[in-house]
């Protein structure tokens, strides 16, 4: 457990991201694992570099075309969220003036830096985060692109391509959240706003699309109020005596051993209730920043009378700060301390209404809206990292990098080269399994690809859903199996009990294996025998259908030979034989 305060650079400047984190007091809590080590806890110097880790941000720097820097120096870039037990991310500047070039022209890649990946927050109980460790440190690579993305279309592009070219290491971890976005945009007479934490591709689009309208909407409320000469006052009223006697129970619970706190924002009447996303309004913004100080939320008379407060309070809270009809009463419930924080950044964002739309980092949400965080952060937070020694970067050890084949050009490769469709090279070849599908087919060239990516992607898988032990399922069973289904003595269809039963008992081979399935174990003989019968038991419908027979009569042949024999198998027997009896 411990509690974070910002430092100042080395030019002796705190920043204001930093600022506005310690607004609220908080107590981080940290979940340690027996893989936790000391440096995590911050409570030894950090190792240094991660050589490994430094080559792979090599290649990718490669992959995107950048100037190299002659030597990597670490620096501390402050957070003090919680997230990083020491109160700062460490990161190195690896690369910088790249691009890579996408159907709306090129775009530049001004820096690739190597970071250290943050603490996983696991729960947030307002005075005190509980953080877990196990991911704190991970090596991370940051991108940064210059501005010249063009469209939302351009920019979900861009991403998709970044992604690629990171997957393409092989390197990278697979999943919702293992690569993220921060987007920053801006807009004529707006701000740059940078939006953080975007995981999905598909709500990239609906984030840059949304952010426009924000700042859109932010420049003509901006407009409309100083065409009103709406003005801001700076008095924070205690209106406590107001709700003496309420009845709203969102305000009865603030009051045990609260206050309620009120400032007027003349010319702002309507305004607050303005829209400016999909179901958020200029109010919403208020909110966002109050809090910040501690509080759950704030009221506003553009939505009142609600939530149990009644008409006699709201005439009467305008009364007490002296609002008439033009103007809005904003309002917050909750300690002194935390009320009187609320109101100041209030009217803080409430004066940026009326003159800028504000530069600030936000969050993005599961909709395709967003909120705000703090202040875009400055210059003030870095300051280098002593503890680190800098990394030479030779240009041998560039020269020595073998860059990886890019996840398109393999997709293609094995639609050339094993005459796999479209949608199954792209799966294998975005797959982290595309080493040991390469491996399979040079060491077995006859085994039949279709096969092997579906046993690789689709039956592994869904056994995996099923509870099944996968991974005793090693890459020699695997050969084994592939070599044996070539040779016609494993069923397509038996696939997957072969595995099934392997991932139980990983000590047996294959073969064992399908002797004690009973698989392969069944004659052309003794197949043929049972097709016989079966068209002796049902000429009359084989008259009636002619081949169309066939598939019903198939599904009942592989209710009994299922796993033991091939499909194709089946099929051509009945085909042949069905000829012969119809003539």
């Amino acid at each position: 457990m411990r509690y974070l305060r910002p430092t100042q650079s080395e030019m002796g400047v705190v920043d204001k991201a930093a600022l506005e984190e310690i607004k609220l007091i908080k107590r981080f809590i940290y979940k340690t694992y027996d893989t936790t080590c000391l440096v995590e806890n911050d409570e030894e110097p950090p190792r240094e570099l991660n050589q490994e880790a430094v080559d792979y941000a090599l290649m990718i720097a490669r992959m995107l075309n950048m100037n190299i820097v002659d030597e990597l120096y670490t620096m501390r870039k402050i957070v003090i969220d919680g997230s990083n037990t020491s109160g700062f991310q460490r990161t190195g500047l690896v690369a910088t003036g790249g691009y890579l070039d996408s159907k709306a022209g090129r775009v530049g890649v001004d820096m690739l830096c190597l970071e250290e990946e943050a603490a996983q927050k696991v729960e947030d109980k307002g005075d005190s985060v509980i953080y877990s460790l196990d991911r704190l440190g991970i090596p991370l690579v940051e991108i940064g692109t210059a501005p010249d993305i063009v469209s939302p279309a351009h920019a979900r592009e861009v991403a998709e391509q970044i992604g690629m070219i990171l997957r393409s290491t092989g390197r990278v971890k697979r999943g919702l959240g293992t690569i993220r976005q921060d987007v920053n945009i801006s807009i004529a007479e707006g701000a740059r706003v940078e939006i953080k934490g975007v995981q999905e591709l598909s709500l990239i689009e609906t984030i840059v699309e949304r952010e426009v309208t924000r700042q859109e909407a932010l420049v003509e409320i901006k407009k409309e109020l100083n065409e009103l000469n709406a003005s801001i006052s700076d008095r924070i009223v205690d209106v406590t005596s107001v709700f003496a006697n309420t009845t709203s129970k969102v305000i009865l619970k603030a009051l045990k051993g609260g206050v309620v706190y009120a400032v007027n924002l003349p010319g702002f009447a309507g305004f607050a209730g303005k829209e400016i996303q999909p179901g958020r309004r200029l109010g919403t913004e208020f909110s966002d920043r109050a809090k910040k100080s501690g509080v759950g939320g704030i009221f506003h008379t553009d939505e009142l009378p609600n939530y149990g407060i009644t008409e006699d309070e709201v005439k009467a809270l305008r009364f007490s700060v002296a609002a008439q009809d033009k103007d809005c009463v904003v309002m917050v419930a909750d300690t002194k301390e935390k009320a009187q924080g609320a109101m100041e950044a209030v009217i803080i964002r409430a004066k940026d209404a009326l003159s800028i739309v504000p530069e600030e980092t936000r969050r993005a949400l599961p909709d395709g809206n967003s909120a705000y965080m703090r202040p875009l952060p400055g210059a003030a937070r870095m300051y280098p990292e002593t503890d680190v020694p800098p990394v030479v970067i030779t240009e041998e050890r560039i020269n020595n990098i073998k860059l990886p084949e890019l996840i398109g050009e393999r997709k293609e490769r094995y639609v050339q080269q094993f005459n796999l469709n479209e949608e199954l090279a792209n799966q294998i070849a975005k797959s982290g399994n595309f080493v040991l599908f390469d491996k399979i087919m040079q060491q077995i060239p006859q085994a039949n690809a279709t096969i092997v990516v579906r046993t690789l992607e689709t039956i592994l898988n869904e056994l995996e859903k099923e509870g099944i032990l996968v991974n005793k399922i090693t890459e020699e069973h695997l050969m084994q199996l592939f070599k044996l289904q070539t040779e016609g003595k494993i069923p397509n269809e038996a696939i997957g009990n072969v595995l099934k039963t392997i991932a139980s008992k990983p000590e047996l081979t294959v073969d064992k294996t399908i002797q004690s399935l009973g698989i392969g174990g069944v004659g052309t003989g003794e197949l043929e025998i049972a097709i016989d019968k079966l068209i002796e038991s049902r000429m009359d419908f084989i008259k009636e259908k002619g081949l169309n027979s066939v598939g019903p009569l198939m599904g009942v042949i592989m209710k009994d030979f299922r796993g033991k024999v091939s499909g194709e198998e089946v099929s051509r027997i009945l085909k042949e034989k069905i000829s012969k009896k119809i003539g």
